[in-house]
């Protein structure tokens, strides 16, 4: 694709902005199956190519965090959206 690094979403702080490249839901203990995981993912609109911004995050913690995915905002766990991998200045 490019030579763009990408982080995990999770890892991301508030104002981020930049593009889903993959789903890892087998990398990361969330509390529930990786495959449940990966499917409620992209339910909501994390798929790849879509843009996205790390737009708050909660004051204890750092979560959750909410995160706008194609002109929709969402609440995440962070644990969650390590899950997910974004390219870094897409």
């Amino acid at each position: 694709m490019s030579s763009q690094s990408t982080i995990a979403l999770g890892a991301a702080r508030v104002g981020f902005r930049g593009r889903i490249h993959a789903i890892a839901a087998g990398r990361v203990a969330a509390g529930m199956p990786a495959p449940e995981l990966e499917r409620r993912l992209i339910e909501l609109g994390f798929v790849e190519g879509a843009d996205v911004e790390v737009l708050h995050q909660g004051l204890f913690g750092r979560d959750p965090i909410a995160v706008r995915v194609a002109n929709t905002t969402i609440g995440l766990r962070r644990r969650e959206a390590m899950a997910i991998l974004v390219e870094v200045g897409a």
